[in-house]
């Protein structure tokens, strides 16, 4: 289900300004107005051509190419493959044996003279040596680079995830920002001619001052609440510049109108889901499975590992030029774990405890999952039927509310503090319109990390 997002809630403050508007020229007949039925359509367009022409060199950023910019810009992403890419590189060489060692040499050669000829037991040497670890034990090592670098690659797409989400909750926390701040230019508007219209009351003698005061103390407050609005925003708009790898001071615009969506979700689908397609699981159990190869592998470090080596060694001639015999050799080393019960047996607890660990972290991870997504499941449900209730009842109940006192309190039949209480709670509730529907997107955005793919439209 999708939804086109714009000021509709809004737009219905403008009937209410535009009696507001006759209520002043009717107790101010030294006033003149002309009023047409598209003043108000004008005002704003004309409010948002001078907005565009101050931001004609700012571009507008949807949600779509937020996401993208952070995908292909994020350093906190970037580093993360890069690491996944670097294990990746490693498996093969865990599976390949050592380098053999290249062996040259001078053997007995006698110190007094350094001659090759002296003695029959100087001879130069040329050999080759090659370690080799017991069988098995390569394919081992390498499986468990496999699997490490694996699970490195899913947590590159689970960093994806984190990373996405983020940037959702950031846009459209500032597409709310956005929204309040042009609730609050409408109110003070509608509130400043408020106080024209008690200022015009009180000079004909039908009005009191003390509505004047209500109504420039109310502005006051709207005004107050703008600044820290505006703090706000600019705090938002560093931290989604940060997730885009862009300058901290860089303006972000959003634009004034975007689709949402309020799917159907059903808790149980959601949690077989996740449990199935979520990269952190995935990564949970190929680290499993490199768990139970190092345990494998620390079990054959009890089995030694050998050394094999060939060597050929040339003699020269005696002195008198008879010729001596060349010879060769060849010889097989191996380690002796004498030491078994202090190192290859803890060796082996040690990897049996860290698979241990690797289970108890995907049994946690899976219920703190199953937690986050119920909890929600539920908290999406609930903000849904708020902002569903908001749009279609309060909101227009609360419109036709102000506009009979507005109308009762021209002709001095409504108490102007009725009329302030009421504007104000109109305010509120169309400020909480516009948290409650960026509330549903960013619990969307969470539940689409938590389950490990985007929710469907339906």
């Amino acid at each position: 289900m999708f939804f086109v997002i714009c000021p509709s809630p809004l737009c219905r403050a403008y009937l209410a300004r535009a009696m507001v508007t006759v209520g002043l020229a009717l107790f101010s007949p030294s006033l003149v107005f002309h009023i047409s039925a598209d003043i108000f359509h004008l005002g704003w367009a004309e409010a948002r051509a001078e907005t565009q022409l101050v931001n004609r060199d700012e571009s507008i950023l949807t949600f779509d190419q937020a996401i993208e910019l952070a995908l292909t810009g994020n350093p906190g992403l970037a580093e993360i493959r890069a690491r996944a890419e670097a294990m990746a590189a490693v498996p093969s060489q865990e599976g390949t044996l050592p380098d053999p060692t290249l062996r040259f040499g001078a053997l007995y050669l006698p110190t007094s003279s350094f001659n090759l000829h002296q003695d029959d037991f100087t001879m130069m040497e040329v050999g080759v040596s090659q370690e080799i670890p017991f069988p098995g034990k390569l394919a081992l090592r390498e499986k468990i680079a496999e699997q490490e670098a694996l699970a490195a690659a899913d947590s590159v797409d689970e960093a994806r995830l984190r990373l996405v989400r983020e940037v959702k909750q950031s846009w459209w926390r500032l597409f709310y920002y956005d929204r309040a701040l042009n609730l609050l230019d409408e109110s003070e508007h509608f509130f400043q001619q408020l106080i024209d219209i008690a200022q015009a009351k009180y000079k004909v003698g039908k009005g009191s001052q003390q509505d004047v005061l209500l109504a420039q103390l109310e502005l006051s407050k709207l005004k107050d609440e703008k600044l820290n609005l505006v703090i706000m925003r600019h705090s938002q708009n560093a931290r989604i510049n940060a997730l885009l790898d862009r300058a901290a001071e860089t303006s972000v615009q959003i634009p004034a109108e975007a689709e949402f969506k309020l799917p159907v979700i059903v808790e149980s689908a959601l949690q077989d889901k996740a449990l199935h397609i979520r990269p952190l699981f995935a990564q949970h159990r190929k680290m499993l499975d490199a768990g139970l190869a190092k345990v494998d592998l620390a079990q054959k470090g009890f089995y030694p590992d050998f050394t094999v080596g060939a060597y050929y060694d040339a003699r020269q001639n005696t002195p008198s030029g008879q010729s001596r015999s060349d010879f060769a050799s060849v010889q097989l080393s191996m380690n002796v774990p004498i030491y078994a019960d202090r190192k290859q047996a803890k060796a082996v607890d040690q990897r049996q405890s860290e698979l241990l660990q690797a289970q108890y972290a995907l049994h946690d991870d899976h219920r703190k999952i199953q937690a986050e997504i119920a909890a929600k499941a539920v908290e999406y449900q609930q903000t849904k039927e708020k902002l569903l209730l908001l749009e279609h009842e309060i909101i227009p109940q609360a419109q036709q509310a102000v506009n009979s006192l507005l109308a009762g309190y021209q002709v001095s039949q409504t108490d102007f503090t009725d009329l302030l209480r009421t504007q104000l709670s109109f305010f509120q509730y169309q400020t909480q319109y516009w948290q409650a529907l960026t509330n549903t997107q960013q619990i969307l955005a969470e539940l689409s990390a938590e389950v490990g793919e985007e929710l469907s439209h339906d």
